[in-house]
């Protein structure tokens, strides 16, 4: 055993910057998981920047000054979010009451079609599993309904916390883009001055983390914008929620989408019946899935290393069972940082096993 470990030291951390990178990962691992949620605004503005720092990036090739850049892009950056949170916010929040509101009219006509299934399918539903699935779905509902409803008084320590959070991200965003220079060096030198593994790892990560997290970002507001055009075009209701979800759910592969085609299906069917205008929403809803896929991923991720679907799945378990919803957000970025990290990652071979004289 003791000769194994020796053999795996020598191969992958014979070279102290290999040391120093990981500890420097175990601390950074160990920091977010005890102070994440405290840190959660700096954590999502420094998120924020990196995204718009590819803009900010772009502006200067085109021969923009820094600042002007930084001045341009972060008010581009506030006036998305203004339009967000007084825009598209409270529409979304209307219409999730107002389904939560509808959810026994569905949960009523959802029971009526379960219990045509064992007429109809003897052999493949029983009446004793509908039962069961009307009430687990009967449960879930109100569970959902029952905390629209207490979202009240009791939610403004809450609303509070939300409220200094608005202003705080974007006055970290603000500062993050503007002095990312200054913060990068200050961090650099508590490192080695000769740093050339560890140089050549940032470039791979930053490519890789910054074209997919910024390539996402234009993927989700491309799907949730066509998709919601495309929805209140047919008529579909609570066409802004059910957008949002659609542009969400890009952020997971081929889970998202699995996911989210199940409360589009269920809403197109209690708002238009078997017919063809429900057929025409899960053709339109298919074909958008579908240039997503093969046209968008493509054209935006050209420059990035694909995970496999197995790493995708466990990274969104991994990461979700750590950090909750926000592990499912990022456990795709995380993974790509991995994966770039062990690419690049220094390996001595071990020499060759001596000749046998014979």
């Amino acid at each position: 055993m003791v000769r194994i470990l020796r053999g795996l030291a020598h191969k992958y951390f014979s070279d102290e910057e290999a040391v120093i990178l990981f500890l420097l990962l175990v601390t950074g691992t160990v920091f977010i998981i005890w102070f994440g949620a405290m840190l959660a605004p700096a954590i999502a503005s420094l998120i924020v920047a990196f995204i718009l720092q590819g803009l900010v990036s772009k502006l200067n090739r085109m021969g923009v000054p820094e600042l002007i850049a930084v001045i341009g892009v972060f008010v581009v950056f506030l006036g998305v979010l203004v339009g967000f949170i007084f825009g598209l916010l409270p529409l979304i929040w209307t219409q999730l009451s107002t389904l939560a509101g509808e959810a026994p009219r569905i949960i009523r006509e959802l029971q009526s079609y379960l219990e045509v299934l064992p007429q109809q399918y003897p052999h493949l539903v029983s009446a004793e599993s509908v039962n069961t699935m009307y009430q687990q779905i009967s449960a879930e509902v109100g569970h959902l309904t029952q905390w629209l409803v207490s979202f009240s008084l009791s939610s403004i320590p809450d609303l509070v916390a939300l409220l200094i959070y608005m202003v705080l991200v974007p006055i970290l965003v603000f500062f993050f883009l503007k002095d990312r220079r200054v913060l990068v060096n200050s961090f650099a030198r508590l490192l080695p001055p000769q740093r050339p593994m560890m140089v050549r790892i940032w470039h791979e990560v930053n490519l890789q983390c910054a074209n997919y997290v910024r390539g996402k970002a234009v993927e989700i507001l491309i799907v949730g914008g066509v998709t919601y055009v495309a929805f209140k075009f047919l008529g579909m209701p609570y066409a802004a929620l059910l957008s949002l979800l659609v542009g969400l759910s890009v952020v997971i592969p081929y889970i998202g989408a699995a996911v989210v085609t199940i409360p589009v299906a269920v809403i197109g069917l209690f708002a238009f019946g078997w017919g063809s205008h429900f057929i025409w929403v899960m053709v339109i809803y298919g074909i958008i899935q579908a240039l997503d896929g093969n046209v968008l991923v493509p054209i935006l991720f050209s420059e990035v290393n694909n995970l496999h679907p197995v790493a995708i799945i466990v990274a969104v378990l991994f990461f979700g069972g750590i950090w909750g919803l926000w592990g499912v957000f990022f456990a795709i970025p995380l993974a790509t940082m991995l994966k770039a990290v062990f690419a690049a990652w220094p390996v001595k071979e071990s020499p060759p096993p001596p000749a046998i004289a014979e």
